[in-house]
């Protein structure tokens, strides 16, 4: 199996989840059974089959988040040393060359990447056209939009 990159603070919050589900989610799912079950039959206890419903879905997540951890590569920003370019884990700040609009953007895995937030993921086509660049570079995207230009006017790696 291959290593899927997280940062640290990713990996922190996969670890969160999954205690989450293991101490709090697994246990109410087992007690709503056990409810359901004391009802009587089965064949039409709606309240069961939502709860193993439920209970399916909290496993299979458990599942997945051991099964990423375990491929985890953990990289923490702050102790990158990337000559100063674009890499996994940076801090982009960027300028749209037709409008001048800034953004800021750092470059997560998967798992954690939200726009809102500014965290996009490695695999997006801007992080892949941003990966190897340097501060004064421009990076081609092709956009919904159409194709955008940005100016790399910095990188940090916090």
């Amino acid at each position: 199996m291959s290593t899927i990159p997280v940062t640290k603070r990713g990996a922190e919050k996969l670890r969160e989840e999954l205690h989450r589900l293991k101490t709090v989610d697994r246990p109410w799912v087992i007690n709503a059974i056990s409810e359901a079950r004391a009802q009587g039959d089965l064949s039409e206890n709606a309240e069961y089959e939502v709860a193993k419903d439920r209970q399916g879905f909290i496993e299979g997540r458990i599942q997945e988040i051991e099964g990423k951890l375990s491929a985890a590569q953990i990289i923490d920003p702050t102790e990158l040393d990337a000559g100063g370019k674009v890499v996994f884990g940076a801090t982009v700040e960027l300028e749209e060359e037709s409008t001048g609009e800034a953004v800021k953007y750092q470059i997560v895995g998967e798992d954690e990447a939200d726009l809102k937030l500014g965290l996009i993921n490695i695999s997006s086509p801007i992080a892949r056209a941003l990966i190897g660049k340097e501060e004064g570079d421009t990076a081609e995207v092709q956009a919904p939009g159409g194709l955008k230009h940005y100016e790399i006017v910095a990188i940090r790696y916090i």
